[in-house]
């Protein structure tokens, strides 16, 4: 699977939905293992599974410019364990799992993965280039 944007995500942000706000919201990374599979009928937290270890709220310089949006800095996981990790997704965090909106599925082109745990940190550098592209 590619580095994919939730359609849903996509329709929400396009209907201008206030829980959606990828600037003003908590956006969070949760590691994931290859028991989760992507689908784009995927709308919300609550129907992602294999999620290794907390998620972490990503860094507060978020920007959106050209249809890109960027981060800058890391996320570190702390003392993690489980299985091996495939994949990032990233969701606004409502709260609420079955409120909170998938935003993005990450497989490729994320340095250090896979990785499999092994009681120690995870750090997640984001590429100064930008997260994703609409």
């Amino acid at each position: 699977m590619a580095n994919a944007i939730y359609p849903l995500f996509k329709e929400t942000i396009l209907g201008a939905a206030t829980n959606t706000n990828l600037l003003t919201g908590t956006v969070k990374a949760a590691l994931v293992s290859s028991t989760y599979t992507y689908s784009a009928a995927h709308q919300f937290y609550s129907s992602v599974t294999g999620v290794v270890g907390t998620p972490q709220t990503i860094p507060a310089t978020k920007t959106v410019t050209t249809g890109i949006f960027k981060t800058t800095g890391t996320n570190t996981f702390t003392a993690v364990t489980g299985s091996a990790v495939t994949a990032i997704v990233l969701y606004v965090d409502t709260g609420t799992a079955g409120t909170s909106p998938l935003v993005a599925y990450l497989d490729t082109g994320v340095t250090g993965l896979p990785v499999t745990p092994n009681g120690g940190d995870i750090t997640i550098t984001w590429n100064a280039s930008g997260i994703f592209a609409l």
